[in-house]
C-alpha cells in the first residue's frame, strides 16, 4: 500500500510539474546539431504554395517522430507469377509468429543495405534532397544511404547479365534517372538492382530487371508525397503498386548518423534472439 501510495504521489507531482516543464523547455536555446520534433509537429498547415521545379531541402517521414501520417503500404497479396511467387514465399518475414531468429530477412539477419527501393518504404525517418545542374541526390538517414538520379538526359542501361562494354553490375540502389512531369512533380525511373534485396519489409521480391517509378509531388511547402510502382514481368503479372510514403518539409533539421552497425546485430543474434528462439527486431 506505501508503494502505491507513494506512485500516487509522485504522478500527481509529475502532473503538475509536467506544464513547467514543457514551458522550461519551450524557453530553453535551441542546439542547431540537434532535431527537435515538436518543431516539425508544430508547423501545421501546407505552409503556402509549393515553388516550381523544388523539391529541395530536409524532408522527415513517419518515423521521424515529427507526426507525419504514415505510409500507404504496397498492395497485398502481389499480382505474382509463378516465379514471383515461389520467391514471395521463401521469404519469411519477421513479425507476428515469426521472431527476428527465424527469419531470413538479409537486414535483421545479417545488417545487409535495404537496397533500393526498400530503402525509400522502410524505416522512414528522414532525407535530405540537394539539386546539381545534371543530378538530383537523395540521402536518407537510415544507414547513411545516398542515390544519385541523373538529369541530363541519358538512357537507362538495359544490359546486366554476361560480360562486356555494355554490361552494367546490379547494385544496391540502382541505376536512376529524373525529369520533372509538371512544376510540381519529379518522376525517377530506376533499374538495375540487386536480385538478393527484398523490395520491400513485407517480403515482395524484385528481378535485376524490374523498373521502379516513383513520383514526388510537392503539393505545398511543407507536404511531398512519393508514389511507387514497379514493373517486373519475370516476377509480377501486372504494374505492381508499391505504395506511398508522406514527407513533411523540415528546414531546421540535422541530419545525423542512423547506422546499422553489423557486429552489434550479429552479437545480439548469437546471445540473444538466437538461443531465446525469439525477440524484438533489430533497429
Amino acid at each position: 500500500m506505501r508503494n502505491m501510495c507513494s506512485g500516487i504521489i509522485v504522478s500527481a507531482a509529475s502532473m503538475l510539474l509536467l506544464p513547467a516543464l514543457v514551458i522550461a523547455q519551450d524557453d530553453a536555446p535551441r542546439s542547431p546539431w540537434k532535431y527537435y520534433p515538436e518543431e516539425v509537429r508544430a508547423n501545421e498547415g501546407p505552409g503556402g504554395p509549393a515553388p516550381v521545379h523544388d523539391i529541395t531541402g530536409t524532408w522527415v517521414g513517419e518515423s521521424s517522430g515529427g507526426g507525419v501520417k504514415r505510409l500507404i503500404r504496397p498492395e497485398t497479396p502481389p499480382p505474382l507469377t509463378e516465379l514471383g511467387q515461389r520467391l514471395f514465399d521463401s521469404h519469411i518475414v519477421e513479425g507476428g509468429d515469426v521472431s527476428v531468429s527465424e527469419t531470413n530477412d538479409p537486414h535483421y539477419r545479417y545488417c545487409d543495405p535495404f537496397g533500393f527501393p526498400r530503402n525509400m518504404n522502410d524505416q522512414i525517418r528522414s532525407m535530405t534532397i540537394a539539386t546539381m545542374p545534371d543530378r538530383t541526390f537523395v540521402m536518407l538517414k537510415f544507414m547513411n544511404i545516398w542515390r544519385e538520379i541523373w538529369t541530363d538526359g541519358r538512357e537507362l542501361p538495359t544490359t546486366f547479365r554476361g560480360r562486356g562494354p555494355d554490361v552494367h553490375d546490379p547494385t544496391y540502389n540502382g541505376y536512376s534517372v529524373g525529369y520533372w512531369e509538371d512544376d510540381y512533380t519529379f518522376v525517377v525511373k530506376t533499374t538495375g538492382l540487386d536480385p538478393g534485396t527484398w523490395a520491400t519489409e513485407w517480403g515482395h521480391p524484385h528481378s535485376i530487371d524490374a523498373v521502379v517509378t516513383e513520383r514526388f509531388h510537392r503539393s505545398s511547402q511543407n507536404d511531398l508525397t512519393v508514389t511507387t510502382t514497379m514493373v517486373d514481368p519475370r516476377l509480377y503479372t501486372r504494374e505492381v503498386q508499391m505504395g506511398e510514403v508522406y514527407f513533411r518539409w523540415s528546414p531546421r533539421q540535422t541530419f545525423f548518423d542512423f547506422t546499422c552497425v553489423p557486429s552489434t546485430v550479429q552479437r545480439y543474434l548469437e546471445e540473444m534472439a538466437d538461443p531465446a528462439g525469439g525477440g524484438d527486431p533489430v533497429p
